[in-house]
């Protein structure tokens, strides 16, 4: 896996992939429609950020490629890659509790607020790609 050249396209599975790390200059694709959303993306090497009809969905400080991106039924899951450590910010349902998975290890469950951002840390090791599962509990 790699960034996302194309900086956000769908997969036939029915996912979607985003970002692209590499980049040296803020990179947006907007008005992206999937599944009768519309999608926007803005990402280079320190931010990457996913928003559906103008909502939040994902935010990373710094930037990542996303692979694999699926919501449904208060699950969230995605594989990403990053050149180092990365904040994670999620907007899911407000006031509600997740089970948070990162590569098959329970890391708890994480309450989000009013605001319904959950917020996670991943830690990079040897460049390879990091499973992350979100379900509400």
């Amino acid at each position: 896996m790699a960034a996302v050249k194309e900086l956000l396209r769908a997969e036939e599975n029915g996912t979607l992939s985003f970002g692209d790390f590499e980049l040296e200059a803020k990179t947006k694709k907007a008005d992206f429609e999937y599944q009768g959303d519309l999608y926007k993306v803005k990402t280079f090497r320190e931010i990457t950020k996913l928003e559906r009809n103008g909502m939040l969905v994902y935010e990373s400080d710094p930037g990542t490629a996303v692979h694999e991106f699926a919501q449904s039924g208060g699950k969230t899951s995605f594989e990403l890659e990053t050149p180092e450590d990365a904040q994670i910010i999620l907007g899911l349902a407000e006031d509600a509790d997740y089970r948070v998975t990162i590569d098959g290890a329970d890391c708890g469950i994480v309450h989000t607020g009013m605001g319904g951002k959950l917020v996670l840390s991943v830690e990079a090791s040897d460049g390879r790609s990091v499973r992350v599962l979100v379900e509400k509990q």
